[in-house]
């Protein structure tokens, strides 16, 4: 039973608490990668240290979701939410000091395990704080507070790699999670399930190492292959140690991952729609700092400046949700989201290399009004379909399977666009090694064509990852529209039953009046 039962008056307040918890997490999905070719620089690091430098961070978050979500069920989510965000900011300051890669990587490590204590934990809350009729508000606030950081993380990195040291990227979440910590403690009021089960050990072992494993054979797969033993033998680990979890769940009296949430119609359709959006958003995210930096000439500055117009249509789509769910109903307008989402997909589809900014804000705004359409009312039909006492753990569950669809996103479009790029990139009469790192990514194909003065060579480059991005974006399309015709067919429209008592008695009133 949750400590708080009824609104609570300070809950507008306590918002703004998980808001500077989630645009924390925001900055950190987008800054180091503007930090990351002057800290190979600096720090001699590999394409491959570069990548594990950037998906620590994302192996470790994953993995630790569920865990997460049963501990701030037990022991109370506000201690638990201030517990994360002092161990993100521990990494934090671990990172700006780290002396060689290896410590750069283990910083990212325990950043993820404050962020995987931070996300899940923040949303959970919601539920005792906020009722149906302003939960998808705040949802809204929320979605549109963690997407805020990824346009500003690019604009903030850039600015502070230009007069600063690389360090500062990880600095700057100290005042961040100074913030966070402060209005957690004075703002939001604390919450638990007594009844919580205690943490089995096994299970989360289990879980941290079958997600983790599956994860590794994901972020591996683009480079290495998919037959690479390597990526086999995390792929066929992970498969493994979570069928052990699966198996033990279910015979556990009250199990860590609660599969009679994933039985529940309502929860499983809206948590699936979640992590689609999220698969393709991560896939648009993926693509654009490449293009707009690469192909368009803008600095990291001038990147994060224009994906804005993203964030200008998820925020009007983040306040309008909720009239419009209570007046559609959710199923309605879900699926039409994902349908907007898939229009986006298949309009970006048709950039050209010559195409210019323009025509890239118009289908980036329209992205951010299906996203925002379809993964707000999808996590409030989510959340709520979560009985009280389990708020953490299916919180933790829901976050869990968005995180491995961004994951999956990026792995999976990363490595059809590197292929569509290869293909179609012209690299004739560059030596071997010259064609071989042009080959890598469109960035490494202007560095060889300044070092070589090959003519045309930028331009192939430039043509050949606008195709790889428009193939990637019909997957998207494809993706988005299949979820819409899922969302159409199964998910419950719970609107139907309440509203349709309100109606009655709306029709009822002057009626009523006219009598008198």
């Amino acid at each position: 039973m949750v400590t708080v039962t009824s609104p609570d008056p300070r809950r507008w307040w306590a918002l703004t608490a998980l808001v500077a918890s989630m645009l924390t997490l925001g900055f950190d999905m987008t800054i180091l990668n503007v930090a990351l070719p002057t800290m190979a620089e600096d720090l001699g690091a590999s394409t491959g240290e570069q990548q594990w430098m950037a998906d620590a961070y994302v192996v470790v978050f994953a993995a630790l979701m569920l865990p997460a979500g049963l501990l701030g069920d037990r022991f109370g989510r506000r201690l638990m939410l201030v517990t994360g965000l002092g161990i993100f900011l521990a990494g934090s300051v671990m990172g700006a000091l780290a002396p060689d890669v290896t410590w750069v990587v283990v910083a990212r490590a325990v950043m993820g395990v404050g962020g995987a204590l931070v996300m899940p934990l923040a949303l959970s809350v919601l539920p005792s704080l906020f009722g149906p009729d302003e939960r998808s508000r705040a949802i809204g606030v929320m979605s549109a507070a963690s997407a805020l950081g990824m346009p500003l993380g690019p604009i903030l990195g850039g600015w502070l790699l230009d007069h600063f040291w690389w360090g500062s990227v990880f600095l700057i979440n100290v005042p961040m999670v100074g913030i966070g910590v402060t209005a957690c403690l004075f703002l939001l009021p604390e919450t638990r399930d007594p009844a919580a089960p205690k943490v089995d050990a096994l299970a989360t072992t289990l879980t941290v190492a079958g997600l983790g494993a599956l994860v590794c054979a994901i972020i591996e797969a683009p480079a290495r292959g998919w037959r690479d033993p390597l990526v086999a033998g995390f792929l066929a680990a992970g498969v493994v140690l979570l069928a052990g979890l699966v198996l033990r769940e279910r015979r556990a009296e009250r199990p860590m991952l609660d599969m009679e949430l994933l039985g529940h119609r309502g929860f499983l359709v809206n948590a699936l729609t979640a992590t689609l959006v999220t698969f393709v958003l991560a896939g648009l995210l993926f693509l654009l700092p490449p293009y707009l930096q690469a192909v368009l000439g803008h600095d990291a500055f001038g990147t994060g400046l224009r994906l804005l117009p993203m964030m200008g249509g998820l925020m009007v789509a983040a306040r309008g949700a909720q009239p419009v769910v209570a007046r559609f109903g959710p199923r309605a307008v879900v699926t039409c989201g994902l349908v907007v989402l898939a229009f986006a997909a298949f309009l970006g589809s048709r950039t050209a290399p010559d195409s210019g900014y323009g025509f890239t804000a118009l289908w980036l705004t329209v992205t951010g009004l299906g996203f925002g359409f379809a993964v707000v009312p999808a996590i409030d039909g989510a959340l709520a379909a979560l009985p009280a006492d389990r708020a953490g753990s299916g919180s933790g569950l829901l976050m869990t399977l968005r995180q491995v669809g961004s994951a999956i996103g990026i792995a999976l479009l990363g490595s059809l666009l590197a292929s569509a790029y290869r293909d179609r990139l012209d690299v004739t009469g560059l030596p071997a090694r010259a064609a071989d790192a042009a080959g890598e990514s469109v960035v490494a194909a202007h560095l060889v064509a300044e070092r070589t003065g090959v003519a045309g060579l930028a331009t192939s480059a430039n043509s050949a990852y606008v195709h790889g991005m428009g193939v990637v974006l019909l997957v998207c399309g494809v993706a988005a529209l299949v979820a819409a015709l899922l969302t159409g067919a199964f998910l419950p429209d719970t609107r139907t039953a309440a509203d349709a008592e309100a109606d009655t008695a709306a029709m009822a009133e002057p009626e009523a009046d006219a009598r008198q």
